[in-house]
């Protein structure tokens, strides 16, 4: 009982990060299961049909609060759904793990450049026509943040939101909506492979149930928040969560000595809050300029 209770907190956190964010449900609660000693496919089965139930509830609460963008969505859902399904009958023969150091370098680097542009370079395209991605872009980012999500147990969001995020014109509300939005077929997909692959034996349905109640509490809390936390602010958040996620894949990979960990994580941290210090100022001092020249162009109507 304890266990499944402790799975339905896992659940709620990693649905509640993962709906605000775009990202983490998969990593964070395969981190437990992993833990516990499940096999990794096992693992990832276990999460990706808990998943099936969670993005669901996610996907209608980020439609009913207007986080998702219609084109974006369709152009990654077939790629995504082929690619989950095809890391999901191999995840038997393929080592994840191995790779999965080599995609968070390159994530890595994109989380810098998400931090870089939101708080340097950001402008506000709420109010225009958002951009889209093309489909000749869609369809291998999808094939290969599906594959990863399968085989890795995680993966979807934490490439697809930085890739999106990094691109001009994409605003961080509608992107971290529409990746959510889409992972519910990417759930599907990868659920569909491991039960071809695995059968329904070897999974444990009541910590699917514990980690599917969990979700299921916080989606529409989550869709609410990324409806309310301001874009810029929103964009370095999810990029300094994309720094320290990987950094933390690829230090438990390359480092052996642990001493060196924490003043890394440490410096990470202390970076990620001087970057959100720095954007709340920003924000502050943008708001105040915009009031002082609405003030001046008013004043000069008058006149």
């Amino acid at each position: 009982m304890k266990k499944l209770i402790v799975l339905a907190i896992v659940g709620f956190l990693a649905q509640l990060i993962d709906g605000a964010l775009g990202m983490a449900y998969g990593i964070s609660s395969t981190t437990l299961l992993l833990a516990f000693g499940i096999a990794p496919a096992v693992a990832s089965a276990t999460i990706h049909l808990s998943e099936v139930a969670t993005t669901a509830a996610s996907g209608i609460a980020h439609f009913k609060f207007g986080n998702v963008d219609k084109r974006m969505l369709y152009r990654l859902i077939i790629p995504g759904s082929i690619g989950a399904f095809a890391g999901a009958c191999f995840l038997s023969h393929l080592p994840g793990e191995i790779v999965r150091p080599y995609i968070s370098a390159f994530l890595l680097l994109l989380g810098f450049y998400v931090v870089f542009r939101f708080l340097f370079k950001f402008k506000n395209s709420e109010t225009k026509e958002a951009r889209t991605i093309s489909v000749k872009q869609s369809i291998p980012l999808g094939l290969i943040a599906g594959f990863a999500d399968a085989t890795g147990g995680g993966g979807w969001g934490p490439i697809a939101t930085p890739v999106l995020l990094s691109k001009k014109g994409m605003t961080a509300r509608k992107v971290v909506g529409t990746v959510d939005t889409s992972e519910f077929a990417i759930a599907v997909s990868a659920t569909l492979g491991f039960l071809i692959s695995l059968g329904w034996g070897k999974i444990n349905f009541l910590w699917v149930g514990a980690l599917v109640m969990g979700g299921i509490i916080a989606a529409p809390i989550a869709a609410w928040l990324v409806r309310k936390v301001p874009a810029q602010l929103m964009g370095i958040l999810v990029g300094g969560f994309i720094i320290l996620i990987n950094a933390r894949t690829m230090l438990n990979f390359w480092v052996i000595n642990e001493s060196y960990t924490a003043p890394i994580y440490g410096t990470i941290l202390l970076g990620w809050a001087i970057a959100v210090f720095a954007g709340v100022r920003k924000m502050k001092a943008d708001k105040i300029n915009k009031k002082e020249r609405r003030a001046l162009i008013s004043n000069i109507g008058r006149n």
